[in-house]
């Protein structure tokens, strides 16, 4: 599932519709990072939840197109596989299509990222048209919308209703029909997230949605277990670094403090010359 420069393309992840094996997403900030997943994922988001995870922020509102640029340009340079999708930042695509046009095409220049990622259902059809339509590729992004939660504490699950599930039922083919390759579906009722996957041709992507979508992504961070106390119930942590690094930087204090670190291994001396 590769072009002729090795990079996974638009193409090939909206072909993976309906495959026994699921595409494989998570996010990533940094180069080294992007190294590592490249070799197992197939898709690569630089999320606004950058926001929370490296910024220590509260919300995803904060983000930058500028912040979007930078860390989209390090996972360009850490991947050489994997298809790099950026999100496109609160304020950068809400009121104006044109607006939201100049934005995508500021983010695809200068990273040489695939796609751009936007939140939003019905309501956003016209504008991921316009940008679609301009020659950028558009993964949509539907049921929760973190950049919506104001307040923290705010993440409710989606598709709790019937109304509700309808609605998100219209939202996912509104997208599809406006020429979105791919959606996130977040945080909604697993009956709910398994119709809008049977409903769609294009690939759904499960974040605390149901395993029966085409793909799944989670934030880095939280698989790896370094974002701190709360973990939200769709996230499995897959190591717990968080204790690793204390240990780490405990035992790193102690024999700076005692003056067994740096240790002779660790100096530059003048080697003897032979007599």
């Amino acid at each position: 599932m590769t072009s002729d420069s090795n990079r996974i393309t638009i193409e090939d992840i909206r072909s993976a519709k309906g495959r026994d094996e699921p595409l494989v997403c998570l996010t990533a900030y940094t180069a080294r990072v992007a190294q590592i997943l490249d070799q197992y994922c197939d898709l690569l988001l630089v999320g606004d939840s950058m926001g929370m995870v490296l910024y220590g922020m509260e919300g995803t509102r904060g983000v930058t197109l500028d912040m979007i640029i930078n860390h989209g340009q390090a996972i360009m340079r850490g991947s050489k596989r994997a298809c790099v999708v950026l999100d496109m930042p609160f304020g950068t695509y809400e009121d104006d299509p044109a607006n939201a046009l100049k934005n995508a095409k500021r983010l695809m220049n200068e990273t040489g990222a695939s796609a751009v990622k936007l939140e939003g259902g019905a309501d956003l059809a016209p504008t991921i048209k316009h940008i679609v339509d301009a020659g950028i590729p558009v993964m949509a992004h539907i049921g929760l919308l973190p950049q919506s939660v104001e307040e923290p504490g705010g993440f409710r699950v989606q598709g709790k209703t019937e109304d509700t599930q309808e609605q998100l039922l219209q939202d996912a083919r509104a997208v599809e029909q406006a020429g979105a390759f791919a959606m996130v579906i977040e945080a909604t009722l697993d009956a709910a997230a398994d119709k809008i996957t049977q409903a769609v041709s294009i690939p759904t992507i499960g974040i605390g949605a149901s395993p029966n979508c085409d793909g799944q992504i989670l934030v880095t961070e939280d698989m790896l277990g370094i974002t701190g106390d709360y973990v939200p119930k769709f996230v499995k942590q897959y190591a717990n670094m968080s204790e690793i690094m204390d240990d780490a930087a405990k035992h790193y204090a102690q024999e700076v403090r005692t003056r067994r670190f740096p240790a002779k291994d660790h100096l530059y001396t003048l080697s003897k010359k032979a007599s």
